[in-house]
């Protein structure tokens, strides 16, 4: 293995080996800390500190210039950086030999010392002890080219977080999203519960999904695609509001849109609508906006996008019309449906596709794009919305709806459906389509059934894609930028 160190390697572990010879720990156990560099600037900067008061500092050695008997430097912790400056006569000559000849940048150390301002006014911790915390082995990035590489960045994250402070601040305001989505449901009324991750049979969503076998109960057992149909048993034992975030897991192509890991926030609301879900969705992302941006317009790939509710609500039918001049409900069936996309748009369909997968198709490509404006298009097909409640003057359209920021889809809702006998016949035409093929069709779920036997009120339900209201947020195109550890192909 050392046969592979660069030169800057094999100093570092001469350096170590130094340390340990001279007794000295690269990789004690504990440290001393009075304050955090931020609390540390305030205090001297707010005149709240005593000229000989002394504070002790911890971080990463991130500069360093030695100037003979002198050296200046920066540490940085998670709240901040602060200047330190040693002298040879202040620090004695076996701690400043261990600076100036065992340090390296990207070291941790532990100072201690006094808050001064130099002259060219910047504050700075004159230090009077010093101990090393930890030896770092490989460099860090150049710091004038920092970490590039979008590759090395996604599979070495924690490389990233070092190298660009911009990137440590994602995922602070990603953090800041879910506190925000926490306190406006908590707030009305809604519980945050936990259902399995492990479920018998998946469902929720229209999806593949990912299998593994458990030994003990000698069964397959699947990592769940949505939260939905265990968060509506719990609207049947009698919650009214419920809500989960967490982890959802899809066997699915990777883009930059989609993880097969990623993060829902799913609500159910007993005793409401799709019409009262789409006004609770507007009024939480405000919410959400204000909270974490403290404003209602940002800024997302070059467009100024208002959050201010009320949001553009727009018939799935119409959408599709206005974008492609095809009236979808002239054409009762796939194949018809099929030719006129190949003969109007060149779009050639998958053989295979049902009506509305084929309607959903030319929402997501000739649609989806054009969303700029949070806007909430609503009525889809029965077939593709086995979990959806029928509108009541039309069994074939379902009371559901996606809704739009950005130019990509951030969620779906529905009118639940709560009638145990349609939802059993919902379930076995998807079972039949799951037979034919149809590797994304919904299982029949008959314990489902069941529980909606001992009814269900009426319920608006809801699920929102974290990741991507996080990219909206953060001004970020792809979704790689705001999941700390996405999914790479193994470079094998």
């Amino acid at each position: 293995m050392n046969d592979n160190l660069s030169d800057q390697e094999r100093i570092r572990r001469e350096k170590l080996a130094r340390l340990r010879k001279q007794g000295i720990d690269p990789y004690p156990a504990r440290c001393r800390r009075s304050h955090t560099i931020a609390e540390a600037r305030h205090l001297f900067e707010a005149g709240q500190l005593a000229e000989d008061e002394k504070l002790v500092l911890v971080g990463r050695l991130r500069t360093v210039r030695i100037m003979g008997k002198a050296s200046f430097a920066h540490i940085e912790d998670g709240s901040g950086r602060v200047q330190i400056y040693l002298r040879y006569d202040e620090v004695g000559p076996q701690r400043y030999e261990l600076f100036t000849r065992l340090l390296d940048i990207g070291d941790f150390i532990e100072v201690q010392g006094t808050m001064f301002r130099t002259r060219t006014g910047e504050v700075t911790l004159r230090v009077q002890e010093l101990a090393l915390l930890s030896k770092a082995l490989h460099p860090l990035p150049d710091k004038w080219h920092g970490l590039k590489d979008v590759e090395t960045r996604y599979r070495q994250r924690y490389l990233d977080l070092i190298a660009n402070p911009e990137v440590r601040q994602i995922f602070i305001t990603r953090a800041r999203v879910i506190k925000a989505l926490r306190r406006y449901l908590d707030s009305h009324g809604f519980l945050e519960v936990e259902t399995p991750i492990l479920q018998p049979i998946y469902g929720g969503a229209a999806a593949r999904p990912f299998v593994t076998y458990h030994h003990q109960l000698h069964q397959d057992l699947y990592l769940r695609i949505s939260d939905e149909l265990y968060l509506k048993r719990l609207i049947i034992g009698g919650y009214e509001r419920v809500y989960e975030i967490g982890r959802d897991f899809r066997n699915e192509g990777v883009s930059f849109k989609h993880n097969p890991e990623f993060t829902q926030l799913e609500f159910y609301e007993a005793y409401a609508d799709y019409q009262d879900v789409m006004r609770r969705v507007e009024e939480m992302i405000a919410f959400v906006a204000d909270e974490v941006l403290g404003k209602r317009k940002l800024i997302y790939q070059g467009h100024e996008i208002d959050l201010n509710p009320p949001w553009r609500r727009v018939p799935l039918r119409q959408a599709i019309l206005e974008a492609t001049g095809i009236d979808y409900e002239e054409y009762p069936d796939a194949a018809s449906l099929a030719a006129v996309m190949r003969d109007e748009l060149g779009m050639e369909a998958d053989p295979q596709s049902s009506r509305g997968k084929l309607i959903d198709s030319l929402l997501g490509s000739q649609v989806e794009p054009n969303l700029i404006q949070p806007t909430f298009v609503y009525d889809y097909p029965r077939e593709i919305s086995p979990l959806a409640k029928a509108r009541p003057d039309d069994p074939d359209i379902v009371e559901r709806f996606e809704y739009f920021i950005g130019g990509m889809e951030i969620g779906n809702a529905f009118s639940e459906l709560n009638d145990p006998i349609d939802q059993l016949e919902r379930f076995k035409e998807q079972g039949r389509a799951l037979v034919a093929g149809d590797e994304e069709a919904h299982p029949v779920d008959e314990d489902y059934v069941r529980a909606l036997s001992y009814g269900m009120p009426p319920t608006g339900g809801c699920g929102l894609g974290i990741d991507r209201l996080t990219m909206l947020f953060t001004d970020k195109a792809s979704i790689r930028e705001v999941i700390l550890f996405p999914h790479l192909r193994s470079k094998e």
